[in-house]
């Protein structure tokens, strides 16, 4: 082996290196890295990567029909970008700044996770005057740092004269420190490509008889009540 040539060869500088970490893995029973911890992460990756970007998409499609003023104008971005001939891509999304807005708004307004993934205190500590004891879970209410009782729409003049939507910076929410969605960017790429597929190829309308709202229902996420559209194909 030691002649034979090969990308395998790599394996041999770091060796010694991983003898090290595993004897130090199998010695260390305070480590919170283990095959059950694994199994459960990988769970929730899988659990949290499907459930909230189609929670996400399901308040696209309620939230603008309920507004119905963007949904033509964001139509009119994906033709002059994307066109009819061809699949989105992430490469239009910097081309695209209204459709990127009103995602944004969407994610706001529906506010999929209202409540943060429980955090655990490893040691006693204090945080704003509280006193948290070692093990103490403890979850962030996200909801309360986002205006939900209005629609916030701005036109933000930029060069050349025209204008596009955005939204006020002034509503945009703080994250709850350091620590972000491992999936974010995922979820982000998926619902961008996924929203605008169907808004290329379809106009979602609400039946006569229907009512949209923004009522919903909570459990692992926060999700609209069930309602019904009627997909009309572009012509």
């Amino acid at each position: 082996m030691r002649w034979l040539p090969g990308p395998f060869r790599k394996i041999f500088r770091h060796w010694e290196k991983l003898q090290y970490f595993v004897k130090g893995f199998k010695g260390d029973t305070t480590s919170y890295f283990h095959e059950e911890n694994l199994l459960c992460s990988t769970l929730d990756l899988f659990l949290t990567g499907t459930e909230t970007t189609a929670t996400a998409i399901r308040w696209a499609l309620d939230i603008l029909n309920f507004v119905l003023l963007p949904v033509e104008k964001v139509q009119q971005e994906i033709d002059a970008v994307v066109g009819q001939c061809r699949q989105p891509s992430m490469a239009d999304k910097e081309k695209m700044p209204y459709t990127s807005a009103v995602l944004s708004e969407v994610l706001r307004m529906g506010n999929v996770v209202p409540l943060g993934v429980p955090r655990m205190a490893t040691s006693d500590t204090t945080l704003a005057g509280f006193r948290l004891p070692k093990v103490r879970a403890v979850c962030s209410a996200v909801n309360l740092w986002g205006r939900f009782e209005q629609i916030v729409w701005v036109n933000i003049p930029v060069h050349g004269g025209g204008a596009r939507s955005g939204l006020l910076r002034v509503i945009c929410a703080p994250f709850p420190g350091k620590r972000a969605c491992p999936g974010e960017q995922l979820a982000r790429t998926e619902l961008f490509i996924f929203f605008v597929a169907l808004l290329q190829k379809f106009t979602f309308q609400a039946p006569a008889e229907a009512a949209l709202s923004f009522e919903f229902t909570l459990s692992l996420t926060r999700c609209p009540k069930p309602f019904r559209l009627r997909a009309v194909p572009r012509g």
